[in-house]
């Protein structure tokens, strides 16, 4: 694993533009960054596959644990959804079962997870669309970890007969940047690749029916099938919690609500008491457990009012909105300064299978300012397929 420095295309934004990306800069500094790349052999790449599908086999023992033994109190899930959790996870309606495990990787030691982006996850047009669109125009030869896009069309033409005879609905909050509205724009556009009749909807335009005892859109259309780009903790909190409940009678939510046992960060100290010393795990404990250790909030998101302390100094902190969520504590684990930032690798599962990978680089915490850098695989030569590895065999 290698960072090299590259002169960026020169109509760089226009393209990414085009492409759908128009959050490329925020407040004058770059998001996506392409005067860098960073360089994998075949081996790392395999041994980045390796550690995702291992982790997500970890994940659903703790799923397993978590519904058999009682926990869901432990991650924050509302009394009145436990039943609705539970029987989600044993009927497995129907998903994309997508999301980023945020990998400390550096080439040098086993693939270390700090956490799992599995409800709500984004960055994900940059890493299915522009990163290869990168590549192909800079590095024809080469090939990248990439086969997200072809994962999600797919997964949706296998769910798709699940879904029923009506459209399927796409909500989000309306965003200022733009990242949510489009990243739900992308996932509409897979869908529709996959052959499904979709809807736009913004969640303050989703009523209750009281007579048809139904979600509703704006035009009062039934809201039969729903991806939701707004998390479940939000969802379940909101006024209409108990409706939301009674809704999965009727309604198909995507990402289904047994989502809610793995998309906060309590699950990481069940996944250390369940698996400790697992060579992909980091300590974690509902308290502090010495030494140097990172502060999250369960339900934090973009690294918000995450600290980093190196015994009883505070070296690093953001600030946000999370603080009366209750903490988890994780031990530190020092990523490698590769001269223009530490990476964290976002490692991409659909239908539980890597796919694919994205990189962003921040300093100690990685927050909604750090940068996305594109990749490739160099490590075989002569441009070969890189035969067993989730490559994207698109025409563009």
């Amino acid at each position: 694993m290698r960072r090299t420095t590259l002169v960026p295309r020169a109509d760089w934004q226009a393209r990414v533009e085009a492409l759908g990306l128009v959050w490329h800069s925020l407040d004058g500094q770059l998001y996506w960054d392409e005067s860098a790349c960073y360089a994998f052999t075949t081996a790392e790449i395999a041994e980045i596959e390796a550690a995702s599908a291992e982790l997500y086999r970890l994940y659903l023992a703790a799923g397993e644990h978590v519904i058999a033994e009682g926990r869901l109190g432990e991650l924050g899930i509302p009394r009145p959804a436990w039943d609705a959790v539970a029987a989600a996870w044993e009927a497995e309606p129907p998903a994309l079962n997508f999301g980023r495990f945020d990998l400390g990787y550096s080439g040098d030691g086993p693939p270390k997870l700090f956490e799992f982006n599995c409800d709500t996850p984004t960055s994900l047009l940059e890493a299915a669309v522009i990163q290869w669109d990168w590549k192909q125009a800079v590095f024809p030869m080469l090939d990248q970890y990439n086969g997200i896009h072809e994962a999600l069309v797919a997964q949706w033409q296998a769910i798709a007969p699940l879904l029923g005879g009506g459209p399927l609905h796409f909500a989000h909050m309306a965003d200022l940047a733009g990242e949510d509205s489009v990243t739900v724009a992308y996932l509409r556009d897979t869908a529709e690749e996959a052959g499904l009749v979709t809807l736009a909807v913004e969640m303050a335009a989703i009523g209750w029916a009281h007579g048809a005892r139904r979600f509703v859109d704006g035009a009062d259309r039934a809201i039969d099938s729903v991806f939701h780009l707004y998390p479940w903790e939000w969802l379940l909190a909101e006024d209409f919690a108990p409706m939301l409940v009674e809704s999965l009678a009727t309604t198909r939510w995507i990402e289904p609500i047994w989502k809610t046992l793995w998309s906060n960060k309590a699950i990481l100290p069940i996944l250390w008491e369940l698996f400790p010393g697992h060579p992909n795990l980091l300590e974690a404990g509902t308290r502090p457990i010495g030494g140097d250790q990172v502060a999250k909030p369960l339900f934090g998101r973009e690294g918000a009012n995450v600290s980093i302390r190196w015994g009883d100094k505070v070296v690093a902190e953001s600030d946000g909105d999370y603080v009366e969520q209750g903490w988890i504590y994780q031990r530190f684990h020092a990523l490698r300064d590769f001269g223009g930032g530490y990476p964290v690798i976002g490692s991409w599962l659909v239908d539980g299978v890597p796919v694919g990978m994205g990189i962003r680089e921040d300093g100690l915490i990685t927050g909604n300012t750090a940068r996305f850098v594109p990749h490739v695989i160099d490590g075989w030569g002569g441009g070969q397929a890189a035969r067993g590895f989730q490559v994207s065999t698109r025409q563009t």
